[in-house]
């Protein structure tokens, strides 16, 4: 993964760091801050997570939004929240099995990526699937970590399934 347009970090080191992040950020620390990052992000706010000093001393930004535009009901922070568990839970086990991580990236944009682990959750009888993307900025050391749900019914058709 591009750190910024000389630097990389290996897939599963960057998940791995993106996972821990989200953890500290919403599982890990006290239920009031994480609940106001929720409350920036799900109005549309970028967020700064953390600085993180690499392996040569280089200094990398890392910064959260939601895109909730295709959950179905009324985001919540709980909601949000198991959400979040369920996905940092399925990269945990994806990166412990080592299988291999599909990534989904924009043909515009190289460093706009999607993550093929989902953490898939259910509100009301409505199915909600969450994914992590990345954005690498190219003019300086930050990511954006992009938390987003995608639309249930694309896996539906694509399985044969367009009950």
């Amino acid at each position: 993964m591009a750190a910024d347009n000389t630097k990389s970090i290996p897939q599963e080191q960057f998940l791995t760091m993106a996972g821990n992040l989200l953890y500290r950020a919403f599982l890990d620390s006290g239920r009031t801050k994480a609940k106001n990052i929720f409350k920036d992000v799900e109005a549309g706010k970028i967020v700064p997570l953390t600085n993180i000093e690499m392996e040569d001393k280089s200094t990398v930004r890392f910064d959260l939004c939601l895109d909730h535009s295709e959950y179905l009901g009324k985001i919540n922070f709980g909601a949000f929240r198991a959400s979040l568990k369920v996905l940092i839970a399925s990269l945990g086990q994806t990166l412990e099995k080592k299988e291999p991580v599909k990534v989904f990236t924009e043909e515009a944009n190289p460093n706009a990526m999607i993550f093929g682990v989902t953490g898939v959750t259910q509100e009301a009888n409505q199915p909600n699937i969450m994914v992590l993307g990345a954005n690498m900025s190219d003019d300086q050391p930050a990511v954006l970590l992009k938390l987003m749900y995608i639309d249930h019914e694309q896996f539906a058709v694509a399985a044969g399934d367009t009950a």
